[in-house]
Parts: C-alpha cells; sequence; structure tokens
C-alpha cells in the first residue's frame, strides 16, 4: 500500500525544525504576553478568592510542607525546573521512534495545545502565589532554595537570565497541560506497566509540584487540562489544513518539474530517439510473454488451436 500523508514517517530534520520554530514562537509570544503587573496580581488574588470559596485552596498546606521540609522542597524546585524540559522531548523522540504512525497526531495536539496556552498567557496574565503579597501566606521555595540548585529568585530561569521569562505566565499551566500529555502518551502507547504507571503519576506529581512550590493555582492546573482537551479537539482540523496548505504548494512545483519531464521525453530526451517503452521488441503469434496468462475461451472468439 503506498504511504500517504497520514502514514508516512516523517523526516527527523523536518521534525526537528518544526518543534524549534514553535517553540521559539511560543517562547517570545511569552515575553510579550507580559501584561501589567496590577492586572496579573488582580487576576491571581481573584482566582484565589474563587478557590477559597469553593474550598480548592490546596496550595496553602502543600507549600508549607514544601518550606518546611527541604527533602520534599528541594526535589520538588528540581522537578519544576528540569521535567518540563526533559521529559516532554524525550515522549516526542520516543513515539518519532517507536510510535511513527501515531507521532504526528501526537505532536500537532501538542503544538496546537501549546499555541492555545499562549493565548491564555495573552488574555489573561496572571501573578503566581509566590509573588503575591507576603500576608497572602506564600513562600517561594525556589527562592528559599535557590543556594542548591541554578536558579535564582525568578521562577525557574538561571540566576542573571529573569529577565528573559515572563513571571506572569500562569494561566494556564503547561507544566500540568505538557505533563498530562506525555501521561497520556505512556499510557497509551506504552507496552509494559512501567511505562502506564510513569504516565499516571507524571502528571499527578506535577500537579503537587506547581502548587507546592506556590508557581501556580489548582485552577491553574485545571486550565492546564482543559487547553489540552480543547487542543486535541482542534488537532484533527488543524492537521486536515496544514495537508491541504502542503499539497496546495507542492501542485505548482509538481506541475513545472512534471512540464519539463513530459517535454523531455516529447523531444526523445538528448538522443532524439522516440519514447517506445518496447524498445523493438516483439512476440509472434501464439507466443506468450513469461508468466502471462491465457485468454478464456469466454474472453476470445476463436477456439484456441489444439496442442
Amino acid at each position: 500500500m503506498p504511504h500517504t500523508a497520514t502514514n508516512r514517517r516523517p523526516r527527523w530534520w523536518t521534525e526537528l525544525l518544526l518543534i524549534a520554530v514553535v517553540y521559539a514562537a511560543y517562547s517570545g509570544g511569552r515575553l510579550l504576553a507580559r501584561g501589567d503587573v496590577t492586572t496579573a496580581v488582580g487576576h491571581g488574588l481573584a482566582i484565589l478568592r474563587l478557590e477559597e470559596l469553593l474550598h480548592l485552596d490546596a496550595e496553602h498546606p502543600l507549600n508549607r510542607l514544601f518550606t518546611g521540609t527541604p527533602a520534599l522542597g528541594i526535589p520538588a524546585d528540581f522537578a519544576y525546573a528540569t521535567l518540563h524540559y526533559l521529559v516532554t522531548p524525550a515522549v516526542l523522540v520516543w513515539l518519532f521512534r517507536r510510535r511513527p504512525l501515531h507521532y504526528r497526531a501526537a505532536r500537532t495536539w501538542l503544538m496546537v495545545s501549546t499555541l492555545l496556552g499562549l493565548v491564555g498567557f495573552t488574555l489573561m496574565p496572571t501573578c503566581p502565589p509566590r509573588l503575591l503579597d507576603a500576608g497572602h501566606g506564600f513562600v517561594d521555595t525556589m527562592a528559599q532554595f535557590s543556594a542548591y540548585g541554578w536558579w535564582g529568585g525568578e521562577a525557574s530561569a538561571p540566576r542573571g537570565l529573569g529577565g528573559m521569562t515572563n513571571q506572569y505566565a500562569a494561566m494556564p499551566s503547561l507544566h500540568v497541560g505538557w505533563a498530562l500529555w506525555c501521561g497520556v502518551m505512556l499510557w497509551r502507547y506504552g507496552r509494559t506497566p512501567l511505562p502506564r504507571a510513569l504516565g499516571v503519576a507524571h502528571p499527578l506529581l506535577t500537579v503537587v509540584v506547581v502548587m507546592g512550590t506556590a508557581n501556580h493555582y489548582f485552577l491553574d492546573a485545571v486550565a492546564g487540562c482543559a487547553v489540552m482537551g480543547l487542543g486535541l479537539v482542534l488537532a484533527r482540523p488543524a492537521t486536515r489544513g496544514a495537508d491541504r496548505l502542503r499539497n496546495r504548494l507542492r501542485g505548482p512545483v509538481l506541475e513545472r518539474f512534471g512540464g519539463r519531464v513530459g517535454r523531455r521525453f516529447a523531444g526523445g530526451g538528448t538522443t532524439g530517439a522516440s519514447p517506445v517503452v518496447s524498445g523493438g521488441c516483439e512476440t509472434s503469434a501464439g507466443e506468450r510473454i513469461p508468466g502471462q496468462r491465457a485468454r478464456s475461451a469466454s474472453a476470445d472468439d476463436t477456439p484456441a488451436p489444439a496442442r
């Protein structure tokens, strides 16, 4: 069966370039979507009040636990600073190598959801719990334990590079969204109990970490899951649109190339020879090409000669 756009294995270098371009656009978009600090603080306080009203404010007890227990807080800080950027690419590579028929749909889902998250950062800049006034009871664990890692007091950015991050891009939490995507991929395409167990543990651990380190509210995590759900719905239309655009751009190229080839054969190439496929080889009457089936009597008006 011929390979189609949906079952052909993508080229690794085109995938690497595409992911790099999308991630660069996402990172640049985060910086451009900084928003007003007063507005971001207002959004953060509104989320906190809503959680308290609904009794969903699990951030406070988790943050106190991580702050008062370095054995939990320090590993949580490392998890927040690394897993987001290590596990997701690792799962992408695993899918590309081991599940190539499912890779393109999975990659498209992740990219569409990431771009939707960027829209959320733009429309609703949100101050994370760690940047609220100290009177609200949150401690920035990454700042408290910064001596143990490479980060400073500005989220997980390396020391001195805090100005290159948008610290008010808290809603939705793509830490949770990407972890959910990784979990679904590991659960769905893992063939042994270990990847499936990791598929369940990774997103749950991420939710606990982002709240315990005071980087996100619980509702940020919920919004991250919702964005991934919407991205899943839009992934298939996005794939069809990309296919139509590629075919539209490929058509003129093939037409131009095909026209040149046709003119070359029509003119006999460089030697002027006629493009006869048989090359002058013919069969005599009654002779069959090896492997050719004899025609049935019903298909021929004259009876076959006796042998």
